[in-house]
């Protein structure tokens, strides 16, 4: 598999696969995954040539991480890299309290708490590296410092500020002391990751579903930006949420909900492109965000072996130029979008 060599501005040089491995899915996000399947999904990533794992506590209230320990068991620690996520911290509660009923499932009874903190970043990084079993994590990333976690623009300021003030110091003095390679955010909205990028001395950002072959408007002003500081990025939900995976049949999902007409009929338009060219939507979105050069990699998740090899196909298809050009005459890819050339 691909791998891209990615130095980051405070001089560490990570290797990222072209193709990672997002381990919601294996938190039991949507519906639970048995401890067998999910050990036979993260070695069949294995075997494919993955060797970007990313996780968070969030993922399964610890569950992705645990199962991760029971993966990486054994496996030399140069041979892989890590990132996981803090901001939130993990507490014990009762089945009925616990964060998460209706979206992850079978999972410990925890409930988190929104802690961006120093104090509260160290405990989350002390209890991450407890749970996945290793004593060093590549990238951190201060998760879900947006509008959508947080549900006000005044509630996201807040936490923004914490982490600034508090979390943010805290990684860069654990980069300063090379107990980490890089620190970043892993958020929802890239308007936000510009706001940090202006902010602080950031490294990567994992960004979910916001630079995809639907939405390009990062273009604007913060992709620009990275390139500029040669600050790197992973791509998260490629397939926005399912549409750019299924297509705009009906009931598709689009950013964790229902997606609206508009949406769906320029999905359907940018499918007939993709068409004609005897390219399948999947395959053309799951490429596109690789295109743009601070993209090192991209991490579409798993929950079983054969959503694994089918990712690895979908990526390996060669896409003819032609149809990004055609994307571009029909306004459904921004001009200055970069495209292989």
């Amino acid at each position: 598999m691909k791998s891209r060599s990615f130095k980051a501005p405070s001089g560490a040089t990570i290797k990222f696969t072209e193709l990672g491995c997002g381990t919601a899915p294996l938190g039991n996000l949507y519906r639970a995954v048995s401890e067998e399947d999910a050990q036979a999904t993260l070695n069949a990533a294995w075997k494919a040539g993955m060797r970007y794992y990313d996780t968070a506590p969030l993922y399964g209230l610890g569950l992705s991480e645990t199962r991760l320990n029971h993966f990486l068991r054994g496996k030399k620690r140069k041979d892989y890299v890590l990132s996981t996520k803090v901001g939130r911290l993990l507490k014990v509660c009762p089945p009925s309290e616990r964060t998460g009923i209706g979206k992850f499932f079978d999972t410990p009874s925890r409930v988190q708490v929104y802690d961006y903190s120093y104090d509260g970043v160290m405990r989350s990084l002390e209890a991450s590296l407890e749970r996945l079993g290793i004593d060093s994590i590549d990238v951190v990333y201060g998760h879900d410092l947006d509008v959508y976690t947080h549900g006000s623009e005044a509630a996201r300021d807040h936490y923004v500020a914490e982490f600034m003030n508090g979390g943010y110091k805290a990684l860069r003095q654990l980069r300063d002391q090379k107990v980490i390679k890089a620190f970043g955010a892993g958020i929802n909205e890239w308007q936000v990751a510009e706001t940090l990028t202006r902010q602080g001395d950031f490294d990567i950002f994992l960004l979910a579903g916001r630079y995809t072959l639907l939405e390009q408007e990062a273009l604007q002003s913060f992709l620009p930006l990275t390139e500029e500081r040669g600050i790197g990025i992973v791509l998260g939900g490629p397939y926005n949420s399912g549409i750019l995976a299924t297509g705009p049949k009906p009931g598709a999902w689009y950013n964790y909900f229902k997606a609206p007409k508009e949406i769906l009929n320029r999905v359907k338009k940018i499918e007939a492109v993709c068409a004609a060219h005897k390219v399948k939507l999947p395959q053309a979105a799951l490429r596109f965000p690789l295109t743009h050069p601070s993209v090192v990699s991209v991490i579409p998740g798993a929950q079983n072996p054969k959503e694994v090899q089918l990712n690895v196909k979908t990526m390996d298809v060669k896409i003819p130029k032609s149809l990004w050009a055609d994307l571009k005459a029909q306004g459904l890819l921004r001009q200055d979008a970069p495209v292989p050339k």
